[in-house]
């Protein structure tokens, strides 16, 4: 180990559904926000405080197309990743910068579907099970065609 480490665990609900963007050659990315809250009480007024942080998250290639198909807005999910800041010009000439989670690892643990009793997604080859707490190893997902599962 060469003494630094960048990874970041966040449990979170979509913010949106996945906005997917496709290359030449393709590849492809998705890209959503996800919502983490802090619940406290104000010790002065007695009041339940919740703070909500956003983080820009980015799946790629075939974990894009896995979230993509089974993941909606107010979904919750388990990822883990690195933080990755980048920048670039805008059209106006002015240089813009964001910071993002580059995701290695998810586990998908609700979906909207399952909450409101809709069609629930179906893992291929598993009768009716819906596809929850689904771990996905995104090294091993670009290694091979097929579908992790």
């Amino acid at each position: 180990m060469n003494g630094t480490l960048n990874k970041v665990m966040l449990i979170g609900h979509l913010g949106d559904d996945i906005k997917m963007h496709y290359f030449e050659g393709g590849n492809c990315i998705g890209r959503f926000p996800l919502a983490t809250n802090e619940v406290y009480i104000n010790r002065q007024t007695n009041e339940k405080i919740t703070s909500t942080e956003w983080h820009n998250l980015v799946v790629r290639n075939k974990a894009a197309e896995i979230c993509e198909k089974y993941l909606s807005k107010g979904d919750k999910i388990y990822v883990e990743g690195r933080i990755k800041s980048r920048q670039w010009q805008a059209e106006d000439g002015t240089t813009k910068y964001t910071t993002e989670i580059q995701v290695t690892e998810f586990t998908f643990l609700t979906t909207k579907k399952e909450m409101d009793g809709a069609a629930k997604a179906v893992v291929p080859g598993m009768a009716s099970e819906p596809v929850k707490a689904q771990n996905y190893d995104i090294q091993n997902l670009e290694a091979h065609d097929d579908l992790p599962f």
